[in-house]
């Protein structure tokens, strides 16, 4: 429930109702293992959230930084919740189906990886902020 209320003042902030569209969307993202396109959504809310509102619900709670929009190697969008509201993670991409699924490192394997993002964000004279990884590769419904 504390997700929900976090998106609420969120909103409200910016100056945009939470609908029940809203709602349901959210809620369908803090349940998924994944980021999932607007097709998987719809799949899943079809009786909940009309075609025409979910990607108006979509647009708005990226634009408010609710939701995070990733572009898999298929070409599709998915989404998911913000890193503020989800947590750091990363992500296994499957190169033949598309799937997008949550991976969360050890302690130790993330301060490695921030490290090494450090290191090349000095090499390439960048401002370091964060990270993110997306492993492309073959899920194992796919898998030979």
């Amino acid at each position: 429930m504390r997700t929900r209320e976090q998106v609420a003042e969120r909103l409200e902030a910016a100056g945009v109702r939470f609908t029940r569209a809203r709602r349901q969307v959210v809620a369908a993202l803090e349940v998924s293992p994944g980021p999932l396109s607007a097709a998987d959504l719809h799949e899943g809310l079809r009786t909940e959230v009309p075609v025409s509102s979910l990607y108006r619900t979509l647009a708005v709670l990226t634009d408010t930084g609710v939701l995070t929009s990733h572009h898999g190697t298929d070409g599709v969008a998915r989404f998911e919740l913000a890193e503020w509201l989800a947590g750091h993670h990363h992500h296994v991409v499957c190169s033949v189906c598309g799937s997008v699924s949550d991976v969360d490192l050890p302690v130790e394997h993330e301060e490695r990886l921030d490290e090494i993002s450090h290191r090349i964000a000095e090499l390439a004279e960048f401002s370091f902020v964060s990270h993110s990884l997306d492993l492309v590769g073959t899920c194992r419904s796919c898998a030979p």
